[in-house]
């Protein structure tokens, strides 16, 4: 059964280097809509260099890794179908998918931002960013725990989660409100 812990590993691996493509990308988005308000040329070289950097990061980590990851996970399940059997395997795979759209939908951002179409603020691309975070939690949790029936109190936990996150986006913007450069 060494074998399946290699799989493991490369699934592992790969689920890591995705999250982090998706933690990193909206950030990006960040700086590429707030440098649309910059006066020329710093507008034009600051978008140009973000685009360039948000393709890179896009095509050559987040993508593959995406892809590198679901083929370890099917592996994994083909050699281990019980888990398939297992209430907590439905509900991680639940969030998979969501992680999925999530990942679909920021494909989606990237297009507009390297069209120049997006009309999305800097501030929602901010809390876009938190979406993975969100999926990440429960996904660890429910692997860890292994128990679909806490779903409950996870879900419970991400709520208080988002609300932490969304009181520090508060502060976050006063402080930029008061030192831009912040």
């Amino acid at each position: 059964m060494e074998f399946y812990n290699y799989i493991k590993s490369f699934h592992l691996i790969f689920v890591i280097t995705w999250f982090a493509g998706l933690f990193y990308i909206p950030r990006l988005f960040v700086y590429q809509i707030e440098s649309f308000h910059k006066p020329s040329p710093e507008k034009e070289i600051l978008g140009k260099q973000l685009k360039l950097m948000a393709k890179r990061l896009w095509f050559i980590i987040t993508w593959p890794s995406a892809i590198l990851a679901t083929i370890f996970a099917v592996w994994l399940l083909i050699l281990q179908p019980f888990w398939l059997e297992q209430p907590w395997m439905h509900v991680k795979l639940g969030f998979v998918i969501l992680l999925i759209m999530y990942h679909l939908k920021t494909h989606q951002y990237y297009n507009q931002l390297q069209n120049d179409t997006c009309k999305k603020t800097s501030s929602f691309m901010r809390i876009w960013n938190e979406g993975a975070t969100f999926i990440l939690f429960a996904v660890v949790f429910l692997v860890i725990l292994k128990n679909a029936i806490n779903w409950i109190y996870g879900i419970v936990g991400l709520v208080v989660l988002g609300i932490l996150i969304m009181l520090g986006f508060k502060v976050y913007k006063n402080i930029r409100t008061k030192n831009p450069d912040a």
